[in-house]
């Protein structure tokens, strides 16, 4: 994964859409296969280095298959998809089939979410998710080599026991490579893994201030990288950044409610809370954190009241949509590899 040149002009990437509730619609629906392939090849047809399929409110591998067929050159990746929501087996082989179906341009972006997601939503065990992450990166790498191969499946680690795999369980050979696996973190631990066992690292678009990349988390890749006994030009350093625009003042201001919004929403977790921390925010973290944990039906209103406008402008990237890829060059380049700039309505 070659980077050279990307270190010293951002490259752009999409995000792909799989619901909307879009104008004139009252709720949100699936998009259709249709939508979603038009959606990629327009990202094509712009540029875009690659499109990622998020998994919030939807499958982060489905939309993909879609967005490959009428696309030749954008990669396709999940950004990302929940790993410990699932066995590395089941993930090893998503990824496999996806390879194949994106003729080599799948990208598996992974994160390990927050202890309450992986409790409460998907009834998964939680451990210490940095051990536990490089076990499952470790296992599903495994996974991909028995395939690739041939020779005994045999992964034993801390966290997974796989060694079942025969012949007709093998899924069919493929003549492109493993998948490149990029991992989510904010933390430096999280961070750390990420040069030392994945192929890059997806920054959290709550942590995509300028100041906080270029104090904190370049300076923690180049030295964990160096470590690793990795060099930064094999290495992919992604993030993304919340865009308000819109083309009318209306437009502008309800994205501007909404980047408010998320940003009172992520600055509520308390694993985030060294970023705020980093611009003086500390004390709005434990204010959000607080009225998070109440029952105050209009708790997210109340906490989207707290972020000033000085904390949307550092965080997030407000300007025109004609004014969008300028301004995130000039704060970016040099910083990152790859942006995503998702625009929030």
């Amino acid at each position: 994964m070659d980077t050279e040149e990307s270190q010293h002009m951002v490259q752009f990437e999409a995000t792909l859409e799989a619901a909307t509730n879009g104008a004139g619609e009252s709720a949100l629906r699936y998009l259709s296969t249709r939508e979603i392939r038009d959606q990629a090849s327009a990202q094509e047809a712009n540029g875009y280095a690659a499109t990622y399929s998020a998994e919030v409110n939807s499958d982060a591998f489905l939309p993909l298959v879609a967005a490959a067929e009428d696309t030749s050159t954008i990669e396709l990746g999940t950004g990302i998809a929940i790993a410990f929501a699932r066995s590395p087996m089941t993930l090893a082989l998503r990824a496999h089939h996806l390879q194949a179906i994106s003729g080599g341009r799948f990208v598996l972006g992974l994160g390990s979410q927050i202890k309450p997601h992986i409790t409460r939503r998907y009834s998964m065990p939680w451990t210490k998710p940095v051990a536990q992450m490089e076990s499952f990166i470790e296992a599903t790498r495994a996974i991909w080599a028995c395939w690739r191969e041939g020779g005994v499946l045999d992964v034993r680690n801390d966290h997974y026991t796989i060694n079942l795999m025969n012949s007709e369980l093998t899924p069919p050979a493929i003549s492109h490579p493993d998948p490149p696996v990029l991992l989510a973190a904010v933390g430096p631990a999280m961070t750390r893994l990420a040069c030392r066992a994945a192929d890059g690292l997806i920054t959290h678009p709550f942590a995509a201030s300028a100041s906080y990349l270029r104090e904190h988390t370049v300076p923690l890749v180049e030295r964990s990288l160096e470590e690793a006994g990795r060099e930064r030009n094999a290495f992919r350093l992604s993030g993304a950044v919340l865009v308000a625009t819109g083309a009318t003042d209306e437009e502008m201001a309800n994205s501007i409610r909404a980047v408010r919004r998320r940003i009172a929403f992520y600055g509520s977790t308390p694993a985030y809370l060294s970023v705020l921390e980093h611009h003086g925010w500390g004390r709005l973290g434990e204010q959000l954190h607080s009225l998070s944990r109440t029952t105050d039906p209009a708790r997210w209103e109340r906490m989207a009241e707290l972020v000033d406008d000085e904390v949307v402008e550092t965080i997030g990237l407000i300007c025109r949509p004609d004014e969008i890829r300028q301004r995130a060059a000039e704060r970016y380049d040099g910083l990152l590899d790859r942006l995503q700039t998702p625009v929030l309505t």
